[in-house]
This record gives C-alpha cells, structure tokens and sequence, in this order.
C-alpha cells in the first residue's frame, strides 16, 4: 500500500488500538485493515486546496446533450494528487456529476449520471429547468453549492455481508465475523466525519450496513442494462467490479438521512465509460 502515508498510518493504528481495547482478535483487525482503501474528501466548509464546486453555473461542449437531472458536483480532475484514491480517473479535465435523489425512485432505476470533460475542450454555460411546477418536493431544488477543499483520508469498508440467493438481508462477509463491531470502531474514529462534500473513491456507505453499496449498484445496474437503459460496457463486468465512485453529503432539507452514491465498474473507469455510472440511494426517515 505505497499510498500509506505517516497520516494515513497512523489512522490505522490509532484504528488497530482502539479495535483491540473493544476486544476484538488481532487477526480480525489485520484482514479489515488489509482491505482498506484511499480516498479523497472533498469537503465544502474545509481548509485544503480547492478541487472542484458543488453546484454552480452547469458548463458543457456545445454539442453535448442536455443533462436530464441538475449538477451536483464539478471536480477538476487536474488538481487531484496522485494516490489520492485508487480509482483510474483521468488525469485532467472535469468530471460533473449530476443527480436526482428521489425517495420515490429507490431501485427503479438510475438515480444520477456522470460527464467527463476532457481539458482543453472548449465549454459554456446552459442553463436547463430541471425543476417543472409537476414536481413539488423540496429537496428536488435545493441542492448545496460552494467550492470544495480536499483533504486525503483512508476508508474502510461500511458492509457486513454479500449478496446471496435465499439470504434477504445477504450472508455475513465470510472472512470477516466481526465486521459490525469494527464498523463500530471506525465510525468512532475522531476524523473520519465530514460535512457537506463529496468522499471521492474508498467505500459508500449507507444506514443499512448491508451488502456494499457499489456492489448492489452494480446488480441494479446489470438490471438496468437488460431493460435498455443502461449502455452495455465494452467488456465483461460483474457486479463484484463496481467501486464507489463519489459519495455525496449533500445536507438536503428533508433528506438528511438519506446517502447517496455514484458507482463505476472499474473495468468502464478505465475505459473512459462515465455513461455506465449509476448512482443509487438508500433512505430511512
């Protein structure tokens, strides 16, 4: 894990000891720590570089198609260390995210869309109503805006099983009996908390602690595909393939506890494929 600087080492062991002082086996500690992962918080209210916006003016390629849900997020690729996560982003340009976090919409379908902008690629700005009279719910406008300050940070897994047929909640993660009482410990963790931002890269999380988010993303996106509204990927992709692209904090009134996500297979990152992105969200008011 070259990526394992003194910061992000002694996150680890600050991990490993509060771990153990809760009693759990070493050996279970070393296989969830080996299963760690780096990722970049891009946070609204924070001190660190600038990286990107939440909201702001939606800029695009004259021929680029109308976006159907509004922009959440405008990251610019170029400013993203090396190692800050371990997805293969490119190295430049703007990745937009765009999102529609309807409660109403939960495992119907794609919740979001990603656009890759490569640099140099001439943009301007458009102006699109995504909000008709029809739709009245609130958290449907107002979406945070500001810039985004990067700091890098670890991230550990957030899940306790896999999926698996005739199992409804999915079977404990096999290698990992203790995996609730080390999400514990690492949900305790002074630092790992965020405000309204992104978490680019590592683990999505949602409030179920069930099978990883990224990984069901990808099951709802295979669905998707077979119904035609998902391009196929060029390769062969399973679900066990998609990682968390982007988490989004978002604050939105009305749907504080709902965590949303973007997901990629990383078979479709490395292609350049943003048009497989699927977002999902997960709700418990």
């Amino acid at each position: 894990m070259t990526w394992l600087t003194p910061d992000k080492l002694d996150t680890l062991n600050e991990f490993r000891e509060n771990a153990l002082a809760a009693g759990i086996p070493p050996d279970d500690i070393a296989r969830w720590t080996d299963t760690a992962r780096p990722c970049a918080i891009l946070e609204w209210r924070g001190d660190g570089p600038v990286v990107g916006r939440l909201g702001g003016p939606l800029l695009l390629p004259v021929d680029a198609p109308d976006p159907w849900c509004k922009l959440a997020a405008t990251l610019d690729l170029a400013a993203l260390p090396a190692g800050a996560t371990d997805l293969a982003l490119p190295a430049d340009g703007h990745l937009l995210l765009f999102a529609d976090p309807d409660p109403d919409r939960i495992g119907e379908g794609n919740l979001g869309a990603a656009l890759h902008i490569p640099a140099g690629t001439a943009v301007e700005e458009r102006h699109i109503d995504h909000d008709p009279e029809w739709r009245n719910y609130p958290y449907e406008t107002d979406f945070p805006e500001g810039l985004l300050h990067l700091r890098t940070g670890v991230s550990l897994p957030f899940h306790t099983s896999v999926h698996a047929p005739g199992f409804p909640f999915g079977k404990p993660l096999p290698e990992h009996p203790r995996a609730h009482d080390l999400i514990d410990v690492w949900a305790e963790l002074s630092g790992n908390d965020y405000g309204v931002g992104l978490q680019l890269g590592g683990y999505a999380e949602d409030e179920y602690q069930a099978e990883d988010p990224s990984v069901a993303a990808g099951r709802e996106a295979a669905r998707a595909e077979a119904r035609g509204e998902l391009p196929p990927s060029d390769t062969d992709v399973r679900p066990e393939d998609w990682v968390c692209l982007a988490q989004w904090q978002h604050g939105i009134d009305g749907l504080e506890m709902a965590l949303y996500s973007w997901s990629i297979a990383r078979q479709d990152l490395a292609a350049g494929r943003f048009d497989r992105v699927y977002a999902t969200m997960t709700w418990n008011p």
